[in-house]
């Protein structure tokens, strides 16, 4: 064999090792490949209150609820790559604001008293699942019992909650979550943080999360005190339109057939639709909502006979969402008209048994109410 041939075989083989490498290098970066969010088609009232919770956490989540087959999850998990960063504490498992005394674990706050310096690095708002067929340990952590009481060190090894703070924790089926379960989450989302006691041992970390809930109406409907926990609530149902179905369909068979190819055509909508929502996160103090538009809301939920003020408070904060999304300082009627169907609907049923209102009812108190006819 002449030398110019092994050479020759030389270089090819070269070539064939770095395309593979190349290739094998994606696939570790993409190795489960997501749905891109800005590819979805229809459904716009899920995609439009996901967005209202990522600009505005403090919204309080969405419960999203509708047809089997509708795309609840693909968005919930396409939401992952709209994500912005965050800073967190370095080696502390519960994604600790550095910034934030009051939202600091044990472990922050014992660093900070002996004065040692905080190391600080930025990550990604994580999105932890939930399964139905979860333990409570599994969810709230468990506290070693062994090196507590040979050690008097109390070693927690911590749970789907604390991998949640300060990010999204979703549950798909949520009606059909265990009622224990429920209670945990019930605690949780109303006090921030999440205590776990064992043999007279107690430990408690932050447990601040976005609580996006998906379900089917047809297997059973949420008790009504998990349901007001959720700032929004979006109605889903199967598109009818002939021309949306087939776009539908031929979309998700490009995306099997060859993922990344699929989500790098839609790679500079999703950069555009990132950073307006992380320009929207930032100037979200600025936007102003005037007294008469607050007392205005507050009238409509009295009106409804909402129980509590969390409707009154979740409408204000997705209104400001939406109008600092859209680039504007002040909320209009509008803003408002658009987001309260959201807010207020399934705060609306007294009775269990009782369906979810669509939102027309809200709707119309809204128009008596504010003198327009946007109906």
């Amino acid at each position: 064999m002449s030398q110019l041939l092994k050479k020759k075989k030389l270089k090819n083989y070269c070539q064939q090792n770095a395309a593979l490498l190349s290739s094998q290098s994606q696939v570790e970066n993409q190795i489960r490949p997501i749905f891109p969010f800005t590819a979805i088609v229809g459904q716009e009232e899920m995609k439009f209150s996901l967005i209202l919770n990522v600009i505005d956490p403090k919204i309080g989540g969405v419960m999203i609820m509708g047809d089997r087959g509708t795309g609840k999850s693909t968005a919930v998990r396409a939401l992952v790559d709209l994500l912005p960063e965050i800073n967190v504490v370095v080696d502390d498992p519960f994604n600790s604001d550095p910034e934030d005394p009051e939202g600091m674990s044990d472990f922050v706050r014992e660093k900070l008293k002996n004065n040692e310096p905080l190391l600080t690095n930025k990550k990604k708002i994580s999105m932890v699942d939930l399964p139905l067929g979860a333990t409570e340990d599994r969810v709230c952590g468990t506290i070693d019992l062994e090196k507590a009481l040979t050690e008097g060190i109390k070693a927690f090894e911590p749970g789907l909650l604390a991998q949640a703070n300060r990010g999204i924790l979703y549950v798909d089926e949520v009606n059909l979550l265990d009622d224990h379960l429920v209670d945990v989450l019930l605690d949780a989302a109303a006090s921030g943080w999440n205590t776990v006691e064992r043999e007279g041992i107690s430990i408690s970390h932050p447990a601040r999360f976005i609580l996006i809930g998906s379900g089917n109406p047809e297997e059973g409907e949420l008790r009504p005190q998990l349901l007001d926990r959720f700032g929004l609530h979006a109605q889903i149902g199967t598109v009818q339109d002939a021309h949306l179905r087939v776009q539908i369909v031929e979309q998700r068979a490009a995306f099997d057939e060859a993922p990344l190819f699929f989500r790098q055509q839609y790679q500079d909508q999703q950069e555009k639709l990132t950073g307006l929502l992380i320009s929207a996160r930032q100037n979200l103090s600025t936007v102003q909502i005037n007294s008469d538009l607050r007392i205005q809301i507050s009238q409509v939920c009295a009106t409804l006979d909402i129980d509590g003020l969390r409707g009154d408070i979740v409408t204000n904060r997705a209104a400001k969402a939406l109008a600092c999304f859209e680039g504007r300082q002040q909320v209009t009627s509008e803003d408002i008209f658009r987001v309260i169907p959201l807010c207020l609907r399934h705060r609306l049923r007294k009775d269990p048994l009782e369906t979810i209102d669509s939102g027309e009812k809200v709707r119309e108190t809204f128009d008596k109410i504010f003198g327009t006819n946007f109906c």
